[in-house]
């Protein structure tokens, strides 16, 4: 009996999408997206010539395309000794069309968009990728992955660790955490994934949960882009944060890092961007998406001298109303966690994938949401949105849920910022717009954020907003029986990569940081100016892990780590932007506050719950009232921990520069012990299990600028005190 060949075999397969090893038939499958090309051309090189390729395959349209997808299938004997493929593709010129900006140019050597992993020629340059001119051997190639030892790995018995009421995030940036010398790392294995597993006994002792990466996606090393927010490949990790200099060897470091950290029972969440990439406008290089299909890949805007729609402020925009494109993200996603074993994402800029073709915004349901929803690999992954956008000139702010404001645009009559009827201009779609689509998706919380920094600064009129964020936002995620919203959908940070580190907040003056009163910096600073800065500091850390939600912080925070006042070094690869290690023995304190907070919110699951407070909270001021004037800094708080089976807690806060009397409002003299005191030195500002001391009286003297904690064991009576009726923040 003949055996025959499967069609497959003959003429490749249009799925999956990417350089596929096909072990059955000892071959690989290649599979690229291209709508509008004209002819394709699979370009494979050795090694030895990086210039000129050993082997050309011509896609034949009436075999090798199916739709709108070109392939092809090359046996392993034809490939001997090749390592490194690309693309060249043609096809007709921009038409007239928005929709048909076309970039063609067959002179580029392209990246497909599904490399699993990314190969830098020694000849590599971007300027050779700008322009109208050929850029063979200066450019981008993807790695076949998958016939030889690069895709075996023992994944062993590795689970993915999931954390509720004591999920800590630690935000950080993989080079950065480890590249300082002083970080105790051997010099070969600094700012790697290898770096970060060296660094795990580390963050056990410190006794976060789980870490955020910022970007590991491939990116142009070349271009100034420190913080990794310009990607050039949504499969590959970055070739610098790998300490072996083989491509193949990037995932390995990679999943070996996921590997340990998932041991020490620690969760990796991805930040990544799936809103633009680094090709830029139309002054930007030509790497892939844009020469294989730029009108499919990118939006356009409605100026043909500036073709690429810029709601992100990077120079261009991912095209994720387009359903290939949502495709590509979903499959990104699907691969990090199948193969990669990552927890969970972070998505850069994610009111993007609200934008409709055209530039307007999907008020209804954009599509890529329920792509993400029903992918069954994505199914119990984190996922946790930045909900805005990047350029101002284009607002589309979707943190929490604004029906309530939203309404009909129609029914509201004309604008009365323009006059107009069913306006959208950029006021009126900023005060209409919807709640994030992303119904069970956690969010970056900015309101949070804001009044935290402005309260600790001393700014008034922020008692109602800080107890509203303490309580988990439910003025943004709703827990009526409608919406349904939870607590820990509010990500609550004080300071993260975007912005100051929080020591920065208290050692430089801005509009939302203040420096305790003497100079901006350090220098020639008074020991008084110092030991404030550390108690504000410790207030900080207060305020984010005793209030509902997610908590995140930056790395470094957790020992006063310095930016020197830079808020936006996104293009700064140095020790201003490495964590400074010596810093952790001068602020021992402070890491032991951290510490010891991090501890305490896990062991008092109360803290942050799956539900709102609702009943299981009081609140008071000084007094048995809440103080809502425009001039009060004080607030107080009970929160019973017995649905919980926890302790109850006892929180008292004073934002003024005074010391204030207060009156604990909820039980009887006896009951209560000192956990917590922000304006007492270490070890006396945080007290250990049989330290902790009974109060003797119900008033306590809060200094100022300070935060008490006290607690009461479970099995305490119920108060015999007249308490302040709410069961929540208005």
């Amino acid at each position: 009996m003949i055996e025959r060949r499967t069609w497959a075999a003959i003429e490749g397969s249009p799925i999956p999408l990417g350089g596929t090893w096909v072990a059955a038939e000892r071959a690989y499958n290649f599979a690229l997206y291209s709508k509008y090309a004209e002819r394709v051309t699979l370009l494979l090189y050795h090694p030895g010539d990086l210039i000129h390729p050993v082997l050309t395959f011509h896609f034949n349209p009436p075999r090798n395309k199916t739709g709108r997808i070109w392939h092809t299938r090359i046996s392993e004997e034809q490939l001997e000794g090749i390592r490194y493929y690309a693309y060249s593709i043609d096809g007709p010129s921009s038409s007239g069309n928005r929709f048909e900006r076309h970039a063609f140019n067959s002179r580029k050597i392209l990246l497909d968009p599904y490399a699993r992993s990314v190969f830098f020629p020694p000849g590599f340059d971007r300027a050779a990728a700008i322009g109208a001119g050929e850029n063979a051997g200066k450019a981008p190639l993807g790695v076949l992955c998958g016939c030889g030892t690069d895709e075996e790995f023992d994944w062993g018995d590795d689970r993915h660790p999931r954390h509720e009421s004591d999920l800590v995030i630690y935000e950080m940036h993989v080079r950065g955490f480890t590249m300082n010398p002083n970080s105790g790392v051997g010099s070969d294995k600094r700012g790697t994934f290898a770096g970060v597993i060296e660094k795990i006994p580390y963050l056990l002792k410190l006794g976060v949960t789980a870490v955020e990466l910022m970007p590991v996606f491939q990116f142009d090393a070349t271009e100034p882009n420190y913080w990794g927010y310009m990607p050039l490949s949504f499969f590959s990790p970055h070739d610098r944060y790998a300490s072996r200099p083989c491509a193949g060897d990037y995932r390995r470091e990679f999943r070996e890092m996921v590997k340990a950290l998932h041991q020490a029972e620690i969760e990796v969440i991805l930040d990544v961007v799936y809103n633009h990439t680094g090709e830029g406008n139309e002054f930007g290089p030509v790497y892939g998406m844009k020469g294989i299909d730029n009108s499919t890949y990118y939006m356009a805007s409605e100026d043909p001298g500036h073709p690429y729609a810029d709601y992100t402020g990077t120079g261009n925009t991912l095209h994720c109303a387009n359903r290939a494109v949502r495709q590509l993200i979903v499959d990104s996603l699907s691969y990090w966690v199948r193969e990669m074993h990552v927890d969970g994402f972070r998505f850069d800029l994610a009111s993007v994938f609200s934008r409709k073709s055209d530039g307007s915004i999907n008020f209804d349901d954009p599509p890529i949401f329920g792509d993400i929803a029903s992918d069954p690999d994505l199914k119990d992954v984190r996922l946790i949105a930045e909900p805005w956008e990047g350029n101002i000139l284009f607002p589309n702010y979707e943190l929490g849920d604004n029906s309530s404001n939203s309404g009909n645009a129609a029914a509201k009559g004309n604008c009365e910022n323009c006059g107009q009827h069913a306006c959208s201009c950029s006021t009126s779609v900023s005060m209409l717009q919807r709640s994030f689509p992303g119904r069970r998706w956690r969010q970056w919380n900015d309101r949070f954020r804001t009044t935290a920094r402005l309260f600790v600064k001393g700014a008034p009129g922020l008692v109602s907003d800080l107890m509203t964020s303490i309580y988990g936002s439910a003025d943004l995620f709703p827990d009526s029986v409608r919406e349904a919203y939870r607590p820990w959908q509010s990500l609550n940070y004080i300071s993260s990569h975007d912005g100051p580190t929080l020591y920065d907040l208290v050692a430089y003056n801005s509009a939302e940081s203040w420096n305790c009163g003497d100079r901006d910096g350090e220098e020639g600073i008074s020991k008084q100016t110092i030991s404030l800065r550390k108690r504000q500091a410790k207030n900080f850390c207060c305020l984010l892990l005793l209030s509902n939600g997610t908590p995140m912080f930056r790395a470094g925070d957790e020992y006063l780590e310095t930016q020197h006042g830079n808020g936006n070094p996104y293009n700064i690869d140095s020790d201003l932007t490495w964590m400074d290690w010596k810093r952790l023995q001068q602020n021992e304190d402070i890491f032991r506050f951290f510490q010891k907070m991090i501890a305490f919110r896990k062991a008092h699951p109360s803290l942050g719950r799956s539900v709102f407070w609702r009943d299981g909270i009081r609140w008071y001021g000084i007094g048995p009232s809440v103080d809502l004037s425009y001039e009060s800094r004080s607030l107080a708080y009970c929160l019973r921990g017995k649905s919980e089976k926890d302790a109850d807690i006892y929180v008292m806060i004073n934002g003024y520069w005074e010391d204030l009397d207060f009156v604990i409002q909820d039980g009887q003299v006896g009951e209560w012990t000192l956990s917590i005191d922000t304006a007492l030195n270490t070890p006396n500002d945080f007290a250990d299990g049989g330290d902790a001391v009974m109060l003797t009286s119900l008033k306590y003297q809060v200094q100022p600028r300070s935060i008490v904690v006290l607690l009461r064991d479970a099995g305490s009576p119920s108060p015999g005190i007249v308490q302040f009726a709410g069961l929540a923040p208005a």
